[in-house]
Protein backbone atom coordinates (compact mmCIF):
# COMPACT_ATOMS: atom_id res chain seq x y z
CA UNK A 1 0.00 0.00 0.00
CA UNK A 2 1.50 3.71 -0.44
CA UNK A 3 2.21 5.45 2.58
CA UNK A 4 0.70 8.31 1.24
CA UNK A 5 3.67 10.66 2.51
CA UNK A 6 3.81 12.59 -1.08
CA UNK A 7 0.18 13.86 -0.68
CA UNK A 8 0.47 15.54 2.72
CA UNK A 9 -0.39 19.51 2.22
CA UNK A 10 -0.72 22.50 4.60
CA UNK A 11 -4.46 22.34 4.93
CA UNK A 12 -6.73 19.82 5.76
CA UNK A 13 -7.16 16.91 3.22
CA UNK A 14 -9.21 14.04 4.32
CA UNK A 15 -12.44 14.43 6.68
CA UNK A 16 -13.05 11.45 9.05
CA UNK A 17 -16.94 11.78 10.15
CA UNK A 18 -17.38 8.87 12.72
CA UNK A 19 -15.09 8.11 15.38
CA UNK A 20 -16.19 4.45 16.38
CA UNK A 21 -13.29 1.63 16.93
CA UNK A 22 -13.69 1.59 12.57
CA UNK A 23 -13.42 5.46 12.44
CA UNK A 24 -10.14 6.32 14.48
CA UNK A 25 -8.26 3.24 13.01
CA UNK A 26 -8.74 4.77 9.76
CA UNK A 27 -8.07 8.30 10.77
CA UNK A 28 -5.02 7.50 12.68
CA UNK A 29 -3.78 4.83 9.65
CA UNK A 30 -4.08 8.37 7.21
CA UNK A 31 -2.28 10.61 9.89
CA UNK A 32 0.58 7.74 10.05
CA UNK A 33 0.68 8.06 6.00
CA UNK A 34 1.53 11.76 6.09
CA UNK A 35 -1.74 12.87 5.66
CA UNK A 36 -3.86 16.21 7.02
CA UNK A 37 -7.05 14.66 8.78
CA UNK A 38 -10.26 16.60 10.01
CA UNK A 39 -12.30 14.33 12.25
CA UNK A 40 -15.86 15.11 13.37
CA UNK A 41 -17.88 13.13 15.97
CA UNK A 42 -21.37 13.55 16.94
CA UNK A 43 -20.50 12.65 20.67
CA UNK A 44 -17.30 15.07 22.07
CA UNK A 45 -14.13 13.26 23.46
CA UNK A 46 -13.93 10.26 20.88
CA UNK A 47 -11.10 12.56 18.99
CA UNK A 48 -8.81 13.49 22.22
CA UNK A 49 -6.06 11.12 21.07
CA UNK A 50 -6.14 11.98 17.28
CA UNK A 51 -6.05 15.35 18.12
CA UNK A 52 -3.02 14.76 19.88
CA UNK A 53 -1.56 12.80 17.31
CA UNK A 54 -2.08 16.43 14.55
CA UNK A 55 -5.89 15.77 13.30
CA UNK A 56 -7.87 18.67 13.43
CA UNK A 57 -10.94 18.73 15.24
CA UNK A 58 -14.18 20.31 13.70
CA UNK A 59 -16.59 21.86 16.08
CA UNK A 60 -19.68 21.19 13.48
CA UNK A 61 -19.70 18.63 10.56
CA UNK A 62 -20.65 21.42 8.17
CA UNK A 63 -17.34 22.64 9.22
CA UNK A 64 -15.28 19.25 8.42
CA UNK A 65 -16.79 18.70 5.51
CA UNK A 66 -15.77 22.01 4.38
CA UNK A 67 -12.01 21.29 5.30
CA UNK A 68 -11.05 19.53 2.30
CA UNK A 69 -12.42 17.85 -0.90
CA UNK A 70 -12.35 13.84 0.39
CA UNK A 71 -15.14 12.86 2.88
CA UNK A 72 -15.07 9.79 4.41
CA UNK A 73 -18.33 8.50 6.37
CA UNK A 74 -17.40 5.80 8.59
CA UNK A 75 -21.20 5.91 10.96
CA UNK A 76 -22.98 2.57 11.90
CA UNK A 77 -25.41 2.93 8.94
CA UNK A 78 -27.16 4.40 6.11
CA UNK A 79 -29.85 5.96 8.21
CA UNK A 80 -27.03 8.00 10.21
CA UNK A 81 -25.15 9.03 6.83
CA UNK A 82 -28.62 10.13 5.39
CA UNK A 83 -29.29 11.64 9.18
CA UNK A 84 -25.58 13.09 9.38
CA UNK A 85 -25.34 14.58 5.66
CA UNK A 86 -29.07 15.87 4.70
CA UNK A 87 -28.40 18.99 6.39
CA UNK A 88 -24.91 19.81 4.89
CA UNK A 89 -25.44 18.74 1.19
CA UNK A 90 -24.96 22.10 -0.16
CA UNK A 91 -21.54 21.97 1.73
CA UNK A 92 -20.46 18.84 0.27
CA UNK A 93 -21.03 20.23 -3.50
CA UNK A 94 -18.49 19.84 -5.64
CA UNK A 95 -16.77 16.97 -3.56
CA UNK A 96 -16.28 13.21 -2.81
CA UNK A 97 -18.57 11.32 -0.68
CA UNK A 98 -17.03 7.92 0.48
CA UNK A 99 -19.84 6.11 2.32
CA UNK A 100 -18.15 3.10 4.77
CA UNK A 101 -21.14 3.02 6.87
CA UNK A 102 -23.24 -0.53 6.25
CA UNK A 103 -25.82 -0.29 3.76
CA UNK A 104 -28.06 -1.98 1.61
CA UNK A 105 -27.16 -2.35 -2.53
CA UNK A 106 -30.65 -0.33 -2.31
CA UNK A 107 -29.83 2.09 0.18
CA UNK A 108 -26.18 2.36 -1.24
CA UNK A 109 -28.06 3.32 -4.72
CA UNK A 110 -30.11 5.69 -2.78
CA UNK A 111 -27.51 7.72 -1.07
CA UNK A 112 -25.79 7.66 -4.57
CA UNK A 113 -28.95 9.34 -5.91
CA UNK A 114 -28.92 12.09 -3.03
CA UNK A 115 -25.59 12.56 -3.81
CA UNK A 116 -25.94 13.06 -7.20
CA UNK A 117 -28.95 15.58 -7.03
CA UNK A 118 -26.17 17.95 -5.01
CA UNK A 119 -23.62 17.41 -7.68
CA UNK A 120 -21.28 15.19 -4.67
CA UNK A 121 -19.27 12.21 -6.49
CA UNK A 122 -20.34 9.10 -4.04
CA UNK A 123 -18.32 5.89 -3.49
CA UNK A 124 -19.86 3.43 -1.61
CA UNK A 125 -17.62 1.24 0.62
CA UNK A 126 -17.68 -2.07 2.66
CA UNK A 127 -14.81 -2.51 5.07
CA UNK A 128 -13.36 -6.09 5.30
CA UNK A 129 -11.50 -5.58 8.22
CA UNK A 130 -11.44 -5.44 11.83
CA UNK A 131 -9.76 -1.66 13.59
CA UNK A 132 -6.71 -3.10 14.40
CA UNK A 133 -6.06 -4.52 10.68
CA UNK A 134 -7.00 -1.47 9.04
CA UNK A 135 -3.66 0.21 7.35
CA UNK A 136 -2.03 -3.48 6.94
CA UNK A 137 -2.40 -6.06 4.11
CA UNK A 138 -4.87 -8.09 5.81
CA UNK A 139 -7.60 -5.04 5.80
CA UNK A 140 -9.36 -4.69 2.08
CA UNK A 141 -12.03 -2.54 1.36
CA UNK A 142 -14.39 -2.51 -1.74
CA UNK A 143 -16.18 0.19 -4.03
CA UNK A 144 -18.19 1.04 -6.32
CA UNK A 145 -19.89 3.73 -7.70
CA UNK A 146 -17.82 6.94 -9.05
CA UNK A 147 -14.99 5.89 -11.22
CA UNK A 148 -13.46 9.39 -11.41
CA UNK A 149 -13.80 9.32 -7.26
CA UNK A 150 -12.19 5.90 -6.82
CA UNK A 151 -9.53 6.80 -9.63
CA UNK A 152 -8.62 10.22 -8.01
CA UNK A 153 -8.12 8.88 -4.37
CA UNK A 154 -6.90 5.80 -5.06
CA UNK A 155 -3.75 6.73 -2.93
CA UNK A 156 -5.89 7.90 -0.04
CA UNK A 157 -8.17 4.54 0.23
CA UNK A 158 -5.14 2.13 -0.48
CA UNK A 159 -3.66 3.84 2.80
CA UNK A 160 -6.66 2.51 4.81
CA UNK A 161 -7.25 -0.92 3.00
CA UNK A 162 -6.40 -2.69 -0.23
CA UNK A 163 -8.90 -1.10 -2.44
CA UNK A 164 -10.96 -3.08 -5.25
CA UNK A 165 -13.35 -1.44 -7.43
CA UNK A 166 -16.53 -2.98 -8.59
CA UNK A 167 -17.84 -0.32 -11.17
CA UNK A 168 -20.24 2.07 -11.64
CA UNK A 169 -23.35 0.84 -9.83
CA UNK A 170 -23.36 1.94 -6.39
CA UNK A 171 -24.77 -1.35 -5.16
CA UNK A 172 -22.26 -3.69 -6.25
CA UNK A 173 -19.82 -2.50 -3.34
CA UNK A 174 -22.43 -4.40 -0.97
CA UNK A 175 -23.36 -6.89 -3.07
CA UNK A 176 -20.04 -8.24 -2.98
CA UNK A 177 -19.95 -7.89 0.80
CA UNK A 178 -22.76 -9.83 1.28
CA UNK A 179 -20.98 -12.41 -0.95
CA UNK A 180 -17.97 -12.54 1.10
CA UNK A 181 -19.85 -12.75 4.14
CA UNK A 182 -21.96 -15.38 3.03
CA UNK A 183 -18.64 -17.68 3.28
CA UNK A 184 -17.45 -16.07 6.05
CA UNK A 185 -20.39 -17.01 8.34
CA UNK A 186 -20.77 -20.35 6.70
CA UNK A 187 -17.02 -21.36 8.01
CA UNK A 188 -17.81 -19.60 11.22
CA UNK A 189 -21.27 -21.15 12.35
CA UNK A 190 -19.87 -24.68 10.93
CA UNK A 191 -17.05 -23.79 13.44
CA UNK A 192 -19.18 -23.20 16.41
CA UNK A 193 -21.07 -26.37 15.16
CA UNK A 194 -17.64 -28.21 15.87
CA UNK A 195 -17.49 -27.08 19.14
CA UNK A 196 -20.67 -28.21 20.12
CA UNK A 197 -19.80 -31.25 19.09
CA UNK A 198 -16.63 -32.37 20.88
CA UNK A 199 -18.07 -30.63 23.90
CA UNK A 200 -19.07 -34.58 25.35
CA UNK A 201 -16.11 -35.17 24.91
CA UNK A 202 -14.16 -32.77 26.31
CA UNK A 203 -11.96 -30.90 23.79
CA UNK A 204 -10.92 -27.60 24.63
CA UNK A 205 -12.03 -25.53 22.35
CA UNK A 206 -8.92 -23.70 21.94
CA UNK A 207 -7.26 -26.81 21.30
CA UNK A 208 -8.84 -27.73 18.51
CA UNK A 209 -9.12 -24.09 16.69
CA UNK A 210 -5.45 -24.64 15.14
CA UNK A 211 -7.17 -27.93 13.27
CA UNK A 212 -10.31 -25.95 12.11
CA UNK A 213 -7.99 -23.41 10.83
CA UNK A 214 -5.50 -25.21 9.18
CA UNK A 215 -8.34 -27.19 7.50
CA UNK A 216 -9.94 -24.34 6.27
CA UNK A 217 -6.64 -23.02 4.91
CA UNK A 218 -6.53 -26.22 2.75
CA UNK A 219 -10.60 -25.41 1.73
CA UNK A 220 -9.34 -21.93 0.74
CA UNK A 221 -6.80 -23.29 -1.55
CA UNK A 222 -9.30 -25.28 -3.10
CA UNK A 223 -11.89 -22.73 -3.78
CA UNK A 224 -10.53 -21.76 -7.28
CA UNK A 225 -10.88 -25.46 -8.59
CA UNK A 226 -14.34 -24.79 -7.40
CA UNK A 227 -15.15 -20.95 -9.15
CA UNK A 228 -13.25 -22.64 -12.45
CA UNK A 229 -15.90 -26.00 -12.47
CA UNK A 230 -19.04 -23.50 -11.25
CA UNK A 231 -17.79 -20.74 -14.58
CA UNK A 232 -17.32 -23.62 -16.74
CA UNK A 233 -20.31 -26.04 -15.16
CA UNK A 234 -18.16 -28.80 -15.93
CA UNK A 235 -18.72 -30.91 -12.61
CA UNK A 236 -17.41 -34.58 -14.23
CA UNK A 237 -13.84 -34.16 -13.03
CA UNK A 238 -14.12 -33.14 -9.50
CA UNK A 239 -12.38 -35.04 -7.15
CA UNK A 240 -15.01 -34.30 -4.27
CA UNK A 241 -18.34 -35.74 -5.07
CA UNK A 242 -21.08 -35.28 -4.25
CA UNK A 243 -21.91 -38.53 -2.98
CA UNK A 244 -18.53 -38.47 -1.14
CA UNK A 245 -19.89 -35.24 0.69
CA UNK A 246 -23.60 -36.64 1.24
CA UNK A 247 -21.84 -39.42 2.88
CA UNK A 248 -20.02 -36.91 5.26
CA UNK A 249 -22.66 -34.62 5.95
CA UNK A 250 -25.30 -37.73 6.88
CA UNK A 251 -22.61 -39.24 9.28
CA UNK A 252 -21.88 -35.50 10.75
CA UNK A 253 -25.59 -34.95 11.11
CA UNK A 254 -25.95 -38.29 13.07
CA UNK A 255 -23.46 -37.83 15.03
CA UNK A 256 -25.03 -34.16 16.24
CA UNK A 257 -28.15 -36.25 16.79
CA UNK A 258 -26.57 -38.95 18.61
CA UNK A 259 -25.21 -36.23 21.79
CA UNK A 260 -28.35 -34.03 21.17
CA UNK A 261 -26.40 -30.92 19.14
CA UNK A 262 -28.59 -28.74 16.63
CA UNK A 263 -28.50 -30.09 13.02
CA UNK A 264 -29.40 -26.59 11.93
CA UNK A 265 -26.29 -25.26 10.42
CA UNK A 266 -25.93 -28.65 8.15
CA UNK A 267 -29.32 -29.50 7.34
CA UNK A 268 -29.32 -27.44 4.29
CA UNK A 269 -26.56 -28.68 2.62
CA UNK A 270 -27.50 -32.22 3.53
CA UNK A 271 -31.08 -31.24 1.83
CA UNK A 272 -29.08 -30.46 -1.07
CA UNK A 273 -26.79 -32.89 -1.41
CA UNK A 274 -29.59 -35.69 -1.28
CA UNK A 275 -32.00 -33.78 -4.04
CA UNK A 276 -28.41 -33.77 -6.06
CA UNK A 277 -28.26 -37.23 -6.23
CA UNK A 278 -31.58 -38.19 -6.47
CA UNK A 279 -31.63 -36.27 -9.79
CA UNK A 280 -28.64 -38.38 -11.19
CA UNK A 281 -25.46 -36.28 -10.38
CA UNK A 282 -24.00 -38.34 -7.46
CA UNK A 283 -20.62 -38.54 -9.24
CA UNK A 284 -20.09 -34.96 -9.69
CA UNK A 285 -18.29 -32.09 -8.21
CA UNK A 286 -19.40 -30.94 -4.80
CA UNK A 287 -19.67 -27.73 -6.75
CA UNK A 288 -22.43 -29.18 -8.62
CA UNK A 289 -24.69 -28.09 -5.74
CA UNK A 290 -24.11 -24.65 -7.26
CA UNK A 291 -26.83 -25.66 -10.07
CA UNK A 292 -29.75 -25.95 -7.06
CA UNK A 293 -28.94 -22.42 -5.92
CA UNK A 294 -28.97 -20.32 -9.13
CA UNK A 295 -31.10 -17.57 -9.34
CA UNK A 296 -34.15 -18.48 -12.26
CA UNK A 297 -33.80 -16.41 -15.48
CA UNK A 298 -35.90 -13.55 -15.89
CA UNK A 299 -38.60 -13.93 -17.98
Amino acid sequence: MSDGTERRTAAPHVTVVGLGRMGVAIAAALLDAGYAVTVWNRSPGKDDALVERGAVRSTSLARAVAAGPLVLAALVDSASVREAFGPVGEALRGRTLVNLANSSPDQARELADWAAGHGIDYLDGAMMALPETVGTDDAFFLYSGCERAFTTYGGELEVMASAHYFGADPGAAEVHDLAVLSTGYAALTGFLHALALLEPSGTDPEAFAPLAARWLRGMAAFLPELAREAGTRSYGDGVSTVDLNRAAVHSLLRLGADHGVAGDVHEPLRALLDRRAAEGHGGDSFSSVLELMRPAPLV
